[in-house]
């Protein structure tokens, strides 16, 4: 338990923080769309996805060993 809370930051817990309350309002409106959409935002922290954290949106560039060529532009009149 210790390690899974280890890797916890202040935003990821006010990720939590917002969902949980998203989910009580809309219990308290009865309001069931915004109760699921809370759910969902209040799962994303817990289980540590979304593009907040851990290189979420990273591009992966693959490196390639090729040589550019050399393009010369010349002028055509």
């Amino acid at each position: 338990m210790k390690k899974y809370l280890r890797n916890w930051n202040f935003m990821r817990v006010l990720r939590l923080a917002v969902g949980i309350l998203v989910v009580v309002q809309g219990i308290q409106t009865k309001e069931w769309l915004i109760v699921g959409l809370g759910s969902l935002f209040s799962l994303m922290p817990l289980i540590n996805i979304g593009c907040y954290g851990a290189s979420g949106c990273n591009i992966h560039v693959s490196k390639s060993n090729k040589k550019e060529e050399n393009i010369i532009d010349e002028e055509v009149h």
